[in-house]
């Protein structure tokens, strides 16, 4: 199939690729929300599919790609997949599979990219040693499987794109038992409805190019790191008493350390990212019941 050139004028529309997936969706959803014209695309029928096929196939690539401004490339294998699907799968779907979408994206006209990759790249570098780990966008990532070293070489596929681009680097954001996802959100995690958000202000604003950490309104700052490691039950109770109340109530565990903070500062200062569902907002919702 021959790809056709668009006219580079200035538009509104957007595919999303994995957008039956949950991050996707919540994406897909978020840029409707504000008048984009989403199209996405998916293996598997989703509300916000409207194409359905793999992206392997460059007949697909093109369908789906034809009609965008904007690429929002979600799709993925997944951590949960390390183990039960072999490297070379994992190398056609994250690495292959976003080399291709870019040459398509090119070829289209595609004015912008927004890769959705993770703060699981970082890995081994996440294992603190006398303090915890300070998650800035400065810390070199060192990979520890094969969905790290994947979603590492599609970041890289991406930046050197000859389109704008921007990469999110999105923090813990999936179902959790209750006390687990509290904890979370304490340093490491980010709700689903946040990252949706980002999605839209990276892509909405054309001065930002580059590679973000994307978590949650975290409590703490880069000089907690030592008491964080040593004694974070009192730091959290310093900073946060009100939650770490909740938590000894409720007879959630309180971390005695933390192994990192995620900081999304680069992103605020870049475009406009402000995250409003961290703790507080999912204690709120607990007590309004509409949290289990």
């Amino acid at each position: 199939m021959r790809l056709e050139r668009r006219s580079a004028a200035p538009g509104r529309a957007v595919v999303v690729t994995g957008s039956s997936g949950r991050v996707g969706a919540a994406l897909a959803g978020a840029f409707d929300a504000v008048g984009w014209e989403v199209h996405g695309v998916d293996r598997v029928p989703g509300r916000w599919t409207s194409v359905v096929g793999d992206l392997r196939e460059r007949s697909v690539r093109a369908v789906a790609l034809r009609s965008a401004d904007v690429l929002v490339h979600a799709a993925a294998l997944h951590a949960p997949h390390v183990g039960r699907l072999s490297d070379e799968e994992f190398r056609a779907v994250n690495v292959d599979v976003t080399a291709e979408l870019l040459e398509a994206a090119v070829g289209l006209g595609v004015q912008r990219v927004l890769y959705i990759s993770s703060t699981s790249v970082y890995g081994h570098a996440l294992v603190p040693v006398d303090r915890t780990v300070w998650v800035d966008e400065q810390l070199a990532p060192l990979p520890r499987d094969i969905y790290d070293e994947t979603k590492l070489a599609a970041e890289e596929l991406v930046a050197a794109c000859p389109l704008p681009s921007v990469t999110l680097r999105i923090a813990r954001c999936f179902p959790e038992p209750l006390p687990v996802l509290a904890s979370h959100l304490l340093h490491r995690a980010v709700d689903v409805t946040d990252v949706a958000a980002a999605g839209v202000l990276a892509a909405s604003h054309a001065d930002a190019t580059g590679t973000f950490n994307i978590s949650g309104p975290h409590p703490f700052r880069r000089e907690d790191c030592l008491a964080l490691y040593h004694d974070a039950d009192a730091v959290l109770a310093d900073r946060l008493p009100d939650v770490h109340a909740v938590f000894r109530e409720r007879g959630w565990t309180v971390p005695d350390r933390l192994d990192r903070v995620y900081d999304s500062t680069g992103a605020s200062k870049a475009f406009g990212y402000r995250p409003v569902r961290g703790i507080r907002q999912l204690l709120r919702d607990v007590a309004d019941g509409q949290s289990a």
